[in-house]
């Protein structure tokens, strides 16, 4: 994934609106010994049309941050709000039903159903929205296509490789056109060439009229298709580069 760095058409950032609004957001898992705060009073804030990578060391808090933002995930303090939407206070089943209609998910474990093809894991998202089999189906072997696994739409995630895998897990997530795409990792599993091709898939979407995706990576390759990169450590938010700083950042690690 060797992107021309920030060659793409950046966001236009004092006119685009945010897409995920955070302040102050604190999360502690465990007590006593075994207490970790995970988020220190995190502040973040990504807009739409934009790509926004979330780089960092391992245990940094990066996973974490995204699960609350996603609602997966409850926090102790602080203010979450996505896509116009305030998630304090939401109820579970009013959150569920949000994240099922607007958000996207790929795991950096897959999450496929393994007892599902993969035009049936595809369409999973479509389905729990109401959409029909048929054409949930027909979305499915399109969007397979588009990944490179046109001919793979009834195998069962187990007859496939790792890469393959996660191709499905990002069909998956395209399926219902989520206006917020979430992302662990989505090209750790891929070769160059297919990592390429995923990485455009996902910045095409990414500026798509009122959609947004940010992604945790570790992956270098992927930063050269960002809008904005947030550098995490121990917990907080330090660094958020943008313009000449994001290219001197990408030239480093190029």
């Amino acid at each position: 994934m060797n992107a021309s760095p920030v060659q793409h058409q950046q966001v236009e950032s004092n006119a685009a609106k945010p897409a995920v609004f955070v302040r102050g957001v604190t999360k502690t898992f465990g007590v006593g010994d075994s207490r970790t705060v995970a988020l220190k009073g995190v502040d973040f804030e990504t807009r739409e049309g934009e790509l926004h990578l979330v780089v960092g060391p391992s245990g940094c808090g990066k996973t974490t941050l995204l699960s609350v933002v996603a609602g997966t995930l409850d926090w102790d303090a602080g203010e979450i709000e996505v896509l116009g939407t305030r998630l304090n206070g939401m109820r579970k089943g009013a959150v569920t039903a949000f994240r099922g209609k607007h958000i996207g998910f790929i795991f950096q474990q897959f999450n496929l159903i393994p007892t599902l093809t993969c035009i049936e894991n595809v369409s999973v998202p479509l389905l729990l929205n109401g959409v029909s089999r048929q054409k949930a189906e027909a979305t499915a072997a399109e969007l397979l296509s588009r990944v490179g696994l046109g001919d793979k739409g009834k195998k069962r995630p187990t007859e496939l490789s790792g890469g393959q895998q996660q191709r499905v897990a990002i069909a998956r997530a395209l399926s219902h056109e989520p206006r917020l795409i979430i992302c662990d990792e989505p090209t750790s599993a891929l070769d160059r060439d297919t990592g390429h091709h995923i990485m455009d898939l996902l910045s095409t979407a990414a500026r798509a009229p009122g959609r947004c995706v940010i992604i945790v990576t570790h992956d270098p390759r992927t930063y050269g298709y960002a809008d904005r990169i947030t550098e995490m450590e121990d917990g907080r938010v330090g660094q958020v580069l943008e313009g000449t700083a994001l290219q001197h950042f990408v030239d480093q690690h190029s």
